[in-house]
């Protein structure tokens, strides 16, 4: 009995975390670049035994299984609604990519929120995002702006051409994408950093860039309110399950020779 209250409690626990994951979902549905995250399990580890009249035999080994387990969690990088905002330092991305960005360690992430803003420095004024990390171009260098810079423009294909006394000098953004992303990992505010399961950057050659919009979050509340009551009703029968083996534990608890 007390191995099926330790089963049930699995249960119990892994539909817990689910739920954790829909409602941090649900409350990032209006954070721009915000791509939903869904929790996937497996069956915990069988062990065998035998069963009594049976000959040893694989035929005759009673296999129990231990309850379930998170297999791991999978991002959804469908692309969400653009949103106008007739910014000229907010950029969308439509199609697959991201945008390579450096932090002051020298690390490079990856982001699909395309939110710049030009950060003033000693050596110059550089393009940089919300919270402060270069943005690269296609070469791997910081984008750093002419003095007296008087208008920005980025074209589909990530030109930049910012307009000094009618000279234009473009550059480009570095857009990358990977073969697989779901091997990105996780670096908060709507970052990513490259891994060994993600492969190495890759050019993103159908990534199309769009000036004066920026990528919603693409959080479907529909579909996180069915996996939320999905969710609940499997808690529930996890926790009738956890209640009865509890409620047998007592009885045989309490018999009398």
């Amino acid at each position: 009995m007390f191995e099926a209250m330790m089963i049930a409690s699995t249960g119990l626990y892994n539909q817990q975390r689910r739920l954790d994951t829909i409602a941090n979902n649900v409350a990032n549905v209006n954070t721009n670049g915000y791509k939903g995250t869904r929790l996937d399990f497996k069956d915990a580890l069988y062990t065998s035994g035998i069963t009594p009249g049976l000959p040893r035999s694989p035929e005759g080994n009673q296999q129990r299984g231990h309850g379930v387990m998170v297999a791991g969690t999978a991002k959804d990088f469908r692309g969400g609604n653009l949103q106008v905002t007739e910014r000229p330092l907010d950029v969308a991305i439509e199609g697959e990519g991201f945008f390579e960005l450096r932090d002051a360690n020298g690390a490079l992430l990856y982001t699909r929120i395309g939110s710049f803003a030009i950060s003033s420095e000693d050596d110059g004024a550089y393009l940089v995002n919300v919270d402060g990390l270069y943005v690269m171009d296609s070469d791997g260098e910081r984008i750093m702006l002419p003095e007296n810079a008087e208008t920005i423009t980025i074209g589909q294909d990530g030109t930049v051409r910012f307009t000094e006394n009618e000279e234009e000098m473009p550059l480009v953004l570095g857009v990358y994408t990977f073969r697989n992303l779901t091997g990105l990992l996780s670096a908060g505010n709507g970052n990513y950093s490259e891994s060994p399961a993600s492969g190495e950057k890759l050019q993103a050659e159908g990534a199309m860039l769009r000036q004066g919009a920026l990528e919603g979050s693409n959080v479907n509340l529909a579909e996180e309110m069915t996996r939320m009551i999905r969710t609940q009703r499997a808690f529930q029968l996890a926790s009738r399950a956890l209640s009865k083996a509890d409620e047998m534990e007592g009885i045989a608890n309490n018999m009398r020779r």
